[in-house]
């Protein structure tokens, strides 16, 4: 199954409910581009729409990288010039055209498959992902303090979220790297793996995750993520919200049936 679109920059494929996306700049160590930008959220945008896709997986091709971030070889990179011309295109349309917000709100798991080096702009998407599992030769880090900017769309906050503030601190303001032992120690992910069974161990993950009720997913990642930015007590009286409205759902009906019954599931989404 595919679409008609062509992709430059990145590939995908869809099986079994899982969707798995490449970020495919090997050449270059699958760095950061506006074509990239563009490509990740029409892609995800149809993968947000598609019953066939219950659950995605972020990788980098080959096995250098996930994506090492900015090419900063490139002219232009980092540099600013009208403040005004920002703030009426991008920031105007940021919520539609940001990857970072689409990949942590897309309605289904995402893993990410940290397949080597994972630095700014790139390591930044990784942390919008649910789930993160790395190769043992993976290195992630947010080095643009050291380039005279910073970890924008969130990106020190996301990290914090994940390891607390003082390792977050530490790492954004040293622009430190760290290697997956180190991340794995931390809580960043969760597991490590040698390179050659990195994808093998996501593919476990991810059909495991389409093999439940989509909604409760749905459900129960949103509740996560919003309830980290809202008082404790509203975050629970939300919760009850969602939950009442899961009782109702069909697969909630049938997991109970089946668990009954001592058959396996058939979830439908619905």
């Amino acid at each position: 199954m595919g679409y008609e679109t062509t992709y430059g920059t990145i590939k995908y494929e869809i099986e079994d409910k899982v969707a798995t996306l490449w970020f495919n700049r090997p050449h270059i160590q699958n760095a950061w581009s506006p074509e990239v930008t563009s490509e990740v959220v029409d892609l995800l945008r149809r993968f947000a729409a598609d019953p066939e896709v219950r659950v995605l997986i972020l990788t980098g091709a080959g096995d250098k990288a996930f994506s090492s971030g900015a090419y900063i070889k490139e002219e232009g990179v980092h540099e600013a010039h009208s403040a005004g011309e920002f703030v009426n295109s991008y920031l105007t349309d940021f919520n539609t055209h940001s990857p970072f917000d689409i990949v942590e709100c897309f309605p289904k798991p995402i893993i990410a498959a940290i397949n080597g080096y994972a630095f700014g702009i790139g390591f930044i998407v990784a942390l919008c992902c649910d789930i993160l599992v790395a190769s043992e030769d993976a290195t992630m880090g947010l080095p643009q303090v050291s380039l005279g900017i910073l970890p924008a769309y969130g990106g020190a906050y996301r990290l914090a979220r994940f390891v607390g503030k003082g390792n977050a601190m530490s790492m954004v303001l040293l622009s430190e790297r760290i290697d997956a032992k180190e991340a794995y120690r931390i809580g960043l992910v969760k597991k490590v793996l040698p390179q050659g069974e990195l994808m093998e161990e996501a593919r476990a993950m991810a059909a495991k995750l389409a093999s439940y009720p989509p909604l409760g997913l749905r459900f129960a990642k949103e509740s996560l993520n919003l309830g980290m930015d809202i008082p404790l007590h509203h975050a629970s009286i939300a919760d009850v919200t969602r939950m009442y409205l899961l009782q109702t759902s069909e697969d909630a009906k049938e997991a109970h049936r089946a668990w009954r019954e001592k058959r396996k599931p058939e979830f439908q989404g619905k």
